[in-house]
């Protein structure tokens, strides 16, 4: 029997979105909040370098193949039900994370995290649908929840360098638990059940096979970087991860009540959406990564003060949402989404142009600012395009595919972003400075132990070559988004233009 569509309590809707986009944005922030607090952590539980890589990673390792069977999952038996019990696993596991005796405790926590986060993540989006109706709404509905999707990996480490000064490393997880209690009465309250239950039985096997493809896939953008024995591993899992996916499709297209409507790919919009935030993932957070080593490591900027510099970001993602919503009534989804492709290229193109190793905000702040602001907009404009081609009962389904984008594109972007930049710094350096080819932290270690007329030479060589480095992940990160404009204008349909 269908659960009746939720519908949320007379004039109470812009409550609900402000409970799911709070629950979001912590979501969000977990995959970054560890880049400031991390120091702090390792002084105390001392992890391995494998070890922190781990600590970083296994979040969103595990939350990234969940959030198909998740999103199904509610889709299927309740969508505030699942809802509701990801709050419930992310604030168990955020207590765990914070009071962790070892590492592996808190590794196996922060997995805790990553399932909890593939439950809510999904939930939010397809509870949107349901609650806003009526588009012209949706639309701005949505715009706020992509801002707040967006802001979220830039805040993180904002969050962590202020939770970490002003208290400790706790507190980047603690914070989590008292939003989390609010937020399941409220739900409760606020929210009645929504599921769209297909005739037949959902199916395991498909579950198991895109966990385990994606997790392969992400295993390999993650960990081929680090060298060693994951430059095997990792393209080995990558294609293993492929294969089943491709496994995965051929069931989905056989079964006649499939988990994901694999002809869904079919609609340029739907595709176009999926596209487009895997790009815009793939830039925000590897650019985002590089900015915050080149506030803290080359402009030599406290966690704190580099952390504020990154709020140009963030306020313009939230003034990109608010006013994302009416851009899109206005110019319609694909020019909307064309806008938001040009001015996060114009913003990495002129970075890519001016960035020095001396700090110039009136470059800086405008540069972070349009990124911003872009990016905010990009997103809004694809969810929008992703939810209006799903039917509703794919909404989990079809949010879930959105999520997947999101992790596998901030995996991607440290991976490709990062590794230009890597190279470049590498071959930019001198002969004479050996000692700072492993990276720019390395190199700052080892200055420390020079006399300082060596010491300010081998940072000044090092700095100038990280810059370099960025420069070139600048124009990789411009480069992607005139090719998403392209693809933007060129196949998402007439229809998307304003009615």
């Amino acid at each position: 029997m269908t659960v009746p569509s939720a519908e949320v309590v007379t004039g109470r809707r812009w409550v609900v979105l402000a409970i799911l986009c709070a629950s979001l944005l912590l979501v969000s922030v977990d995959a970054t909040v560890l880049h400031m607090a991390l120091p702090a952590l390792s002084q105390d539980l001392r992890p391995t370098a494998t070890s922190q890589l781990w600590i970083i990673a296994v979040y969103s390792l595990v939350a990234a193949p969940l959030l198909l069977a998740f999103g199904t999952l509610g889709d299927r038996y309740g969508r505030r039900r699942i809802l509701v019990l990801g709050y419930v696993v992310f604030g168990l596991a955020s207590l765990a994370c914070a009071w962790a005796p070892s590492v592996a405790v808190l590794i196996a926590a922060r997995a805790g995290l990553g399932a909890g986060g593939a439950m809510i993540m999904p939930a939010t989006l397809s509870l949107l649908r349901q609650a806003f109706p009526d588009r012209a709404e949706r639309q701005v509905a949505i715009g706020i929840w992509s801002g707040v999707a967006g802001s979220g990996a830039v805040l993180g480490p904002l969050l962590g360098g202020f939770l970490v000064e002003t208290f400790s490393w706790h507190a980047a997880f603690l914070i989590n638990v008292p939003v989390m209690v609010v937020a399941i009465p409220l739900t409760y309250w606020l929210i009645r059940e929504s599921a769209d239950p297909p005739d037949g039985p959902w199916d395991v096997l498909s579950a198991v096979l895109a966990a385990l493809g994606v997790v392969a896939v992400a295993f390999a953008i993650k960990q081929t970087p680090h060298g060693g024995t994951m430059f095997v591993l990792g393209p080995l899992a990558g294609l293993l991860g492929c294969l089943l996916l491709v496994a995965f499709v051929r069931r989905q297209r056989k079964l006649p009540v499939p988990l994901l409507d694999v002809t869904l790919f079919r609609n340029r919009a739907f595709s176009v959406a999926v596209g487009s935030v895997l790009l815009v993932m793939t830039s925000l957070v590897g650019l985002g990564l590089l900015f915050a080593q080149y506030l803290q490591l080359v402009l030599a900027l406290q966690p704190m003060q580099a952390a504020l510099r990154l709020l140009f970001v963030m306020v313009a993602a939230v003034v990109g949402s608010i006013v994302a919503g009416p851009l899109l009534q206005r110019l319609g989804n694909r020019r909307a989404t064309v806008a938001g492709f040009v001015v996060g290229a114009a913003a990495l193109t002129s970075a890519a142009a001016g960035l020095t190793v001396t700090e110039n905000l009136w470059l800086l702040g405008p540069v972070l600012a349009a990124t911003g602001f872009g990016v905010s907009v990009s997103l809004t404009a694809a969810s929008d395009a992703l939810l209006a081609a799903a039917p509703a009962e794919q909404a989990g389904a079809a949010a879930a595919v959105e999520e997947t984008a999101y992790e596998l594109g901030a995996g991607l972007g440290v991976t490709i972003l990062g590794s230009v930049a890597t190279l470049i710094y590498t071959a930019s350096l001198p002969g004479t400075a050996s000692q700072a080819r492993d990276g720019l932290t390395e190199a700052t270690a080892a200055a420390a132990g020079l006399p300082p007329e060596a010491s300010a030479q081998l940072l000044e060589l090092a700095r100038a070559a990280f810059v370099t480095g960025m420069r070139a992940a600048l124009v990789a990160g411009a480069v992607l988004f005139v090719l998403a404009t392209i693809a933007a204008a060129r196949a998402l349909p007439e229809s998307e233009e304003p009615r």
